[in-house]
């Protein structure tokens, strides 16, 4: 039968499939952090699983915006999708920092449990603004770089300190230190311009910034677990097909499991790398342990004093 002319545009239509969508994807770290890798390969996984419906190019180190910018990138639409370290935004809500409390949580067990508290309490914050998380992952604990042992707390007193939070910045001031901010790719020249002359970061920022050109020692305080968060703009997120929607959830969950193992990993093999490139790697001492801890209650008792009632519904939570 001889098709009319509607009839055969119209056939035509449902023949062409739908355009496929790119998203652009800031994150802060380069391309050799182990978190970097990871939204790649979750970029990657999308790609196969909606056969390059959904095109995700991921702009490491800072190139497309400033890691102090990119929530708000996402938030606006300028972006699609974006990563971040968690407690950056901690000036918003104590809620989105309790992951940077010093000792709160201290190991990957101890982390889960805090993120199993979070992450309903933080979807509610996020979606308030048109955000929504798809998946977080830790980096590993957090340890002391410095010239020469520090024995206790004191030691720290003077010295140019870096930090990345809010958090970080009370702690060194707490020791006496001198907090200034400094974002990871800029380490190195922070050190070698005498900008810093301390931090506090994982094995994993610490090997990939070369640390053993410009300090000598890392004290294993494991002081916390800092998380990076992953947020897509629901807005844009629900404009996709049921389907691409659902892909993006499973690719997800692949992505946070996979990312918790990879932290697990970097851990014994960054520790590894700083020493077997000349560090001295540390037990923290009785006296620095105590002084540490100290002043982590501080921070704590300080916190729970003005905090939100979702930070504080999450530390119940969490100590439950």
């Amino acid at each position: 039968m001889k098709m009319t002319p509607i009839a055969a545009l119209l056939a035509a239509a449902t023949a062409i499939p739908a355009a496929a969508q790119s998203w652009d994807m800031p994150t802060p770290y380069g391309d050799a952090t182990f978190h970097t890798q990871n939204v790649s390969q979750f970029a990657e996984d999308l790609r196969t699983a909606t056969e390059g419906g959904l095109d995700i190019t991921v702009h490491s180190a800072g190139s497309l915006f400033p890691h102090g910018e990119i929530k708000n990138a996402v938030r606006s639409g300028q972006v699609q999708i974006g990563e971040f370290l968690l407690s950056q935004i901690s000036n918003e809500d104590a809620a989105y920092g309790l992951d940077s409390q010093p000792f709160l949580a201290t190991s990957y067990e101890e982390a889960r449990s805090l993120w199993d508290a979070q992450k309903p309490v933080i979807s509610e914050l996020l979606a308030e603004e048109g955000l929504m998380p798809l998946f977080s992952v830790p980096w590993p604990a957090q340890g002391l770089y410095t010239n020469g042992e520090i024995e206790a707390a004191s030691d720290l007193e003077g010295l140019r300190f870096r930090a990345y939070n809010a958090q970080l910045e009370e702690f060194a001031a707490l020791t006496g230190a001198a907090p200034v901010q400094v974002e990871a790719p800029d380490i190195p020249q922070a050190f070698a311009t005498g900008q810093v002359e301390a931090m506090m970061t994982s094995p994993s920022t610490g090997a990939n910034s070369s640390a053993w050109d410009f300090v000598t020692h890392y004290g294993q305080v494991d002081a916390w677990l800092p998380k990076n968060i992953i947020v897509v703009n629901e807005r844009a997120f629900r404009r996709l097909p049921e389907e691409t929607q659902q892909a993006i959830m499973e690719a997800a969950e692949a992505a946070e499991a996979r990312g918790w193992e990879m932290s697990m990993e970097e851990t014994e093999a960054k520790t590894v790398e700083l020493e077997q490139n000349g560090m001295t790697i540390y037990a923290p001492s009785d006296q620095l342990r105590e002084d540490l801890q100290a002043i982590g209650e501080d921070m704590l008792e300080t916190l729970e004093a003005s905090a939100s009632d979702e930070a504080k519904a999450i530390l119940s939570d969490y100590r439950e």
